[in-house]
């Protein structure tokens, strides 16, 4: 077995964490895992995982040798994308990390558009709106929203959302539309609970300084946007969304935004990718399907 797929399998152990699931990745048996392991071991003459019966981690050495390995290895496939692919044809697989009603709503139907343009290309998609690391988990690329922290990962700003805060038709006719700010005091607040910090997420209106809060303790929570956007269609209250996830309630009729002039300055929405790395043609092409959602959009990368 050549060196580089040693490491390949070595690597999605790490990043899975067992032997049978990177198996699942490779389509080979458990056992081939294994010895690959133990011969990568041998001829390091090191120790690469504790290994009990319900997980394997990586030892010190391990991640060492899992950090250093995997600029190795995705500029490897970039480079076979590319020569074998080429701009028409490419391959592999286009690891994504996208949040979840964002992805579902926005990403996805470039992937669909994506794939028939390029029948050689597969996908692996995780939708999630906890963060993930890049590296140690082998995405290509991930969607970010909202301003990037110094992270050492490259961001291009492809677009951008707005903040609508929205009601039911039949419960503004109950409540009462609000005039202003101080008059949200009066209506019930659906808001999200974000699922990195478990904190509610803070509805933001022009004007402010600082984000404002919703009524404390508010009248529902919500961990899905989804659901989120049903309940406050089922007259549960008034809750603020992306601009992209209430769209079709709005045209329809479903909801009604309220406070328009209120909204606050958009959040910008990020394609994030490793530094320091080829960018193989799968990610250019995804990339060049995202500028093309805002004509415009910033199209220079900046390191955060």
């Amino acid at each position: 077995m050549r060196r580089l797929q040693l490491l390949s399998l070595f690597s999605e152990v790490v990043r899975k964490q067992s032997f049978a699931a990177a198996a699942r990745e490779f389509g080979v048996t458990p056992s081939t895992v294994a010895k690959a392991v133990a011969r990568l071991e041998e001829s390091l003459d090191v120790r690469l995982f504790h290994r009990t019966t319900r997980c394997v981690t990586p030892t010190s050495d391990g991640e060492r040798l899992f950090a250093r390995c995997q600029r190795v290895i995705n500029e490897m496939e970039a480079l076979e994308d590319e020569m074998l692919g080429g701009k028409d044809r490419p391959s592999g697989v286009l690891r994504l990390d996208l949040p979840i009603v964002y992805g579902r709503q926005v990403v996805l139907p470039l992937l669909a558009r994506l794939a028939r343009k390029c029948p050689e290309l597969r996908f692996d998609v995780s939708l999630s709106d906890a963060f993930v690391d890049l590296i140690r988990e082998g995405v290509d690329m991930a969607v970010r929203i909202g301003t990037m922290s110094d992270s050492g990962l490259i961001a291009r700003r492809f677009s951008q959302q707005q903040w609508v805060l929205c009601g039911s038709p039949a419960y503004l006719r109950e409540q009462g539309t609000p005039k202003d700010l101080k008059s949200l005091s009066e209506h019930r607040a659906i808001v999200f609970r974000m699922p990195t910090s478990g904190k509610d997420q803070e509805w933001r209106f022009k004007g402010q300084a600082q984000q404002r809060s919703p009524i404390s303790p508010p009248y529902a929570r919500f961990t899905d946007g989804e659901s989120m956007a049903h309940a406050t269609e089922l007259g549960m209250g008034l809750a603020q969304f992306p601009d992209y996830m209430v769209a079709e309630a709005l045209k329809q009729g479903r909801l009604v935004e309220v406070l328009k002039s209120h909204r606050p300055t958009p959040t910008p929405i990020h394609a994030i990718l490793p530094a320091n790395r080829m960018i193989p043609i799968r990610v250019r092409l995804l990339l060049e399907e995202l500028y093309r959602l805002e004509s415009g959009g910033a199209r220079q990368p900046t390191t955060v």
